[in-house]
């Protein structure tokens, strides 16, 4: 009854947005016309009587509508209904429905009937039964393919490129206003706050509220999802087309990553954002719009292309003219996409040697290839499938272990000013199954990134077969480390004569740490300059030496295997490959001056030991052991955040310009939601 009365209230007081009837109907009949007459069809019926629909379960339910699974001419549909508080809500309503009639593109869900009558007012739409993207993301816990990925950003591309040629904005891109058919195609919805472009600067300058998020964030000036929101509409600009390519940024590396914005988390349930454990809203505002703080980056390890990551960057970029147009977009994911087939169908194609090797295409697959290079036994095909092996209780010696740290760990990762990531990790608790082990490490590549992915793989899988045959922790790593370098060179020297020019200058390597809890003992090897730092009672230990030609002892060590040392530009320098490491794995133009060989610590733990920081030099390039230290103290005790918050720090503040992998490990109980001890 209220509605009714507002609707008539509004035909009355309120002036009718004129019609855009693209199928020009000369139909006037009451079933093809609104009650305003504004909104006119000869295909779509907009005046269906209500008994010709049946309601049934709801589907989800925002601030602004509820959806529910409906029954219409013997078809199960989504029947939306809007809630109409206001005569503007109710010319809000009069206006989407305009705009769904005008739009006519394979990505878009289409419109079926309306009721565009008081006192209830209806849109019907086909029914998706996969639901919502942020539902398969993060309720149902979809894994999309690489070629699905690329698939569905490329849908979405292409529909937002369709909204903004007929002249509007969408305004609230998001995962949740994407839909999903059976096959997992895309479909743009939700155009309520859609508007049209040229109107844009007018509501901008007026700030008049022109409807409620659909998101959880709703503040007197701002439409939109907050998380989703461009710089410029947090800063109350004026709002163009490429704010939804923004929006499209931050939807499609969710996406990829699979990840809620701002979290480490893959799921609602599960998730504790920066907003809620560290940011308040208007502080969350300023880091996105003044620290251009953005979601964790899509990184290798995703199932997508690494070029999509590109794509993303330069969408969300904090400047709209420097966002790509949406057309250039879609030429770029063309091309990754026809790409990955042309890959896809050469590693399904490639002959497999008598040694597990790929011939016949150069886009190896490093971790592939260390996977076939170390053998765990007849049986065991995978590190997380061995047989749980009970913990040891006394040490060699015979004394009885006791004191075993409370381990949780979290890894983060940036390319940061580099074009390409070549830092590779692992972090690994009850390593293969067993209890009490845990490994994390850090693979810091140059001359490329394959060493750095070889050992990836071939490090966790050579320190648990050595552990299960008997070796100790020490042993173990020194063995690892070695035996890596080897197969890597091996494997670098068969592929050699597959790369242009038959490759004699193709020496990819890589530095490395790795760091073994095992019960109340840890044991770090480390071949290059990464490093690890242990807080013990609040003071810094660095476990690890950085190898580096800069030190003395070192360069002595790789003159006197018969290496070349010198001074170049700004520093100590090795070869003619001028590295400023002294040992590595891999660099096989190198060897044996600049050894795999690496220097082993011990360490007995004890409750006084708080947390492990094994980080690459990118960080501690400009960050001091001290300095990260604090860093931890004064960040909530989530692994993946503080490790973002060095990151950032070292990244923006401090201009690092190197790839950044930093792990974080706690060795004792801490709350997530716990700022500083």
């Amino acid at each position: 009854m209220v509605a009714d009365q507002q609707a008539q209230a509004a035909q009355q007081s309120v002036p009718v947005v004129e019609a855009k009837n693209v199928l020009n109907s000369g139909d006037s009949g009451e079933d093809t016309s609104c009650i305003r007459g504004c909104c006119k069809s000869s295909q779509i019926r907009l005046n269906v009587p209500k008994a010709e629909f049946l309601l049934s379960q709801p589907l989800a339910e925002g601030s602004e509508s509820t959806v529910y699974r409906a029954s219409y001419q013997d078809q199960t549909v989504a029947a939306k209904k809007p809630k109409l508080a206001t005569a503007e809500d109710i010319n809000r309503f009069h206006k989407e429905l305009q705009l769904l009639l005008e739009l006519d593109h394979p990505n878009i869900a289409p419109l079926r009937a309306a009721r565009a009558h008081p006192p209830d007012y209806i849109t019907v739409f086909p029914l998706f039964e996969k639901g919502n993207l942020a539902e398969a993301l993060h309720e149902r816990e979809w894994k999309p393919t690489g070629t699905a990925t690329l698939e569905i950003a490329l849908q979405v591309a292409k529909a937002l490129r369709y909204v903004h040629a007929k002249g509007f904005v969408h305004r609230d891109l998001k995962p949740a206003n994407v839909l999903l058919d059976e096959n997992y195609n895309a479909f743009l919805s939700d155009f309520g706050l859609a508007i049209q472009a040229n109107q844009i600067e007018h509501f901008s300058k007026s700030w008049k509220a022109v409807g409620k998020p659909t998101g959880g964030f709703h503040k007197r000036f701002l439409v939109g999802t907050f998380y989703y929101m461009a710089p410029e509409v947090l800063k109350k600009e004026v709002a163009t087309t490429k704010a939804d390519v923004y929006s499209y940024a931050i939807t499609i590396n969710e996406l990829a990553t699979r990840t809620i914005p701002y979290s480490d988390r893959y799921t609602d349930a599960q998730c504790h954002t920066v907003l809620e454990m560290d940011y308040s809203e208007q502080q969350l505002a300023a880091a996105i719009t003044v620290d251009q703080l953005r979601p964790v980056l899509m990184t290798a390890a995703s199932r997508a292309p690494p070029g999509l990551a590109s794509i993303i960057e330069r969408c969300w970029h904090s400047d709209p003219l420097q966002r790509p147009e949406l057309e250039e977009v879609i030429q770029e994911l063309d091309f990754l996409k026809a790409e990955l087939a042309r890959n896809q169908a050469a590693e399904s194609g490639a002959e497999m040697g008598a040694e597990g090797r790929v011939k016949g295409t150069e886009q190896t697959d490093w971790r592939q290839a260390a996977e076939a290079s170390v053998s765990l036994g007849e049986g065991t095909k995978e590190l997380a499938s061995a047989a749980v092996v009970p913990a040891e209780t006394e040490r060699k010696d015979g004394t009885e272990r006791g004191y075993r740290p409370t381990v949780a760990s979290g890894v983060f990762e940036t390319k940061g000013a580099r074009d390409r990531m070549e830092d590779t990790h692992v972090a690994m608790q009850d390593l293969g199954g067993l209890d009490g082990v845990h490994l994390f490490g850090i693979f810091d590549g140059h001359r490329g990134a394959e060493a750095a992915e070889f050992a990836a793989s071939a490090v966790p899988r050579h320190v648990y077969k050595s552990l299960k045959e008997g070796r100790s922790a020490e042993d173990a790593l020194v063995a690892t480390f070695t035996r890596t370098d080897e197969q890597f060179r091996r494997e670098v020297d068969a592929r050699r004569v597959l790369r242009r020019g038959g490759g004699k200058d193709w020496h990819p390597g890589c530095t490395a740490v790795a760091a073994l809890v095992i019960d109340d003992k840890l044991v770090v090897a480390n071949a290059g300059d990464c490093r690890a730092v242990l807080c013990r009672n609040g003071k810094a230990v660095q476990i690890t030496k950085d190898h580096i030609a800069e030190d003395p002892t070192e360069r002595a060590r790789v003159e006197a295997a018969g290496g070349i040392v010198e001074w170049r530009v700004d520093t100590w320098r090795v070869g003619q490959a001028a590295i400023q490491v002294t040992r590595s794995i891999g660099d096989g133009d190198l060897k044996p001056a600049v050894t795999a060989f690496p220097e082993v610590s011990a360490i007995e733990l004890t409750e006084e030991d708080e947390f492990l920081i094994i980080a690459s030099d990118g960080l501690w390039d400009v960050v001091s052991n001290e300095e990260a230290l604090a860093f931890v103290y004064d960040t909530v005790k989530d692994p993946f955040l503080v490790g973002k918050r060095l990151a950032t720090e070292a990244i923006t503040n401090r201009l690092s310009g190197d790839n950044l992998t930093i792990v974080i490990a706690f060795l004792r109980p801490v709350s997530t939601f716990e700022r500083v001890y």
